[in-house]
């Protein structure tokens, strides 16, 4: 606080006391300086937003420009060639001829597993035992009867043996008068009587032998074999669940054991468009490249085709047989198949070949960029097979023309490009 004293004149008017006043009042107000200005936080927003939205612009402008060459290749069309070509492309899956879940024949409980999955088995090698208490129990019975009936077959068989000689003693001793024709009739019935009475018991024992069958075919069927060769594919059971070859009761009740796949039938189905079928024939040689394995050329053939169209999707189905078994190849997997023809040589080409890097989509959709100048033009072709690491293109490009490969990712219509030449 400022202490601030002053002696006024006595011979000075009242007004002037105040007019001073007023000039003491101003010298005591302290002198701030000029206003300061507002704070700056609204300028940067708007700075950083106006740099992010020239970055953005800027980096779209980087990308659009062609700085990294792309190299491209020309598609040149090969004449005088007599190797196989492909003719046709399809694609379609791995597929077995020869698989089946594994089943028991009765309705029981499971006991023990000895499958896993990726387990080779053999014909008739044991994967599963369901329980048998019922089944031991009455083949047990079915033992017994048998031997029940055997015995009652043995006793009618002696007492006919016995019967035997008394009747025909009976018979002479009528001839000779000595009995009377009723003696003779009764000993005649109770041969008769014997006589039935021993091929009752030879049915019986048949039909005892035939429940001992059943019974030991019903203790067979808690054994669950493998059918044939094959590889567990599906683990379907755990001891303690019931399984039943009917329906699957609940949601504790099992249809199957297991899946089993014979190896050996592995085979190609591919859809082919039937505009193109006719350039399918049955034993055709044919490649056969996984997708999990797409440098590898499988040798193949044709098996079959079909002889029905899919209405809806205007294809005809096509078998394929591989020419070479190897433990890589899997059901279910991806798989491109070319179909080969021999190309005479001499003969006018059928197409062009261009690498296969420089094809984009498939089917319909398949396309190649097309170079010309420092611009590219995306050009929709027509597909044939392939040939090693070369497209077979029918139609839509021309010879001599340069086609983009590489990573086409930024290629659009127009985009310019640095042309490198790989012949």
């Amino acid at each position: 606080m400022i202490a601030c004293s002053r002696k006024w004149p006595d011979n000075q008017p009242h007004g002037w006391e105040l007019t001073d006043k007023s000039h003491l009042l101003d010298g005591l107000r302290l002198d701030r300086g000029p206003r300061q200005a507002p704070r700056r936080r609204s300028r940067w927003l708007w700075g950083g937003a106006g740099l992010a939205i020239v970055a953005v612009v800027v980096a779209a402008v980087t990308l659009a420009r062609p700085d990294a060459a792309i190299p491209v290749a020309f598609a040149v069309a090969r004449s005088g060639e007599a190797n196989a070509v492909s003719s046709l492309d399809a694609t379609g899956y791995v597929v077995a001829r020869r698989q089946a879940t594994v089943a028991a024949k009765i309705t029981a409980r499971v006991t023990e597993i000895f499958i896993e999955e990726g387990l080779h088995v053999k014909s008739g090698q044991i994967m599963a035992r369901l329980d048998d208490s019922n089944t031991s129990a009455a083949l047990a019975q079915a033992r017994a009867q048998v031997l029940q009936a055997e015995a009652t077959l043995s006793a009618a068989r002696t007492a006919f043996k016995d019967e035997d000689p008394l009747f025909r003693r009976q018979e002479t001793l009528a001839r000779q008068g000595w009995v009377t024709a009723a003696d003779l009739d009764a000993e005649r019935g109770k041969f008769d009587a014997a006589r039935d009475a021993v091929s009752t018991s030879e049915q019986t024992v048949a039909v005892a032998r035939a429940g001992l069958v059943v019974a030991e075919r019903n203790q067979e069927d808690t054994i669950v074999r493998a059918p044939y060769d094959g590889v567990i594919t599906v683990k379907a059971a755990q001891p303690g669940e019931v399984v039943s070859p009917l329906s699957a009761g609940g949601g504790f009740t099992r249809t199957g054991i297991g899946t089993l796949v014979d190896m050996d039938s592995l085979e190609v189905e591919v859809d082919v468009g039937e505009n193109f079928i006719d350039r399918v024939r049955p034993n055709q040689d044919a490649t056969v490249r996984l997708n999990a394995y797409p440098d590898w050329a499988i040798p193949a053939y044709v098996i079959a085709i079909i002889p029905t169209a899919d209405r809806a999707k205007a294809t005809v189905k096509v078998r394929i047989g591989f020419k070479e078994k190897d433990d890589r190849i899997l059901p279910e997997m991806g798989a491109r198949v070319a179909f080969l023809g021999s190309q005479v040589a001499g003969a006018a080409p059928t197409g062009l070949l261009v690498p296969l890097t420089a094809v984009v989509g498939s089917g319909d959709n398949a396309a190649v960029f097309v170079v010309a100048g420092d611009k590219v033009r995306r050009r929709t072709v027509v597909l044939g097979g392939v040939k090693g690491q070369d497209q077979v293109v029918l139609a839509g490009l021309a010879a001599g023309e340069t086609v983009a490969i590489g990573d086409k990712s930024l290629l659009v219509d127009g985009v310019t490009v640095a042309k490198s030449e790989h012949p």
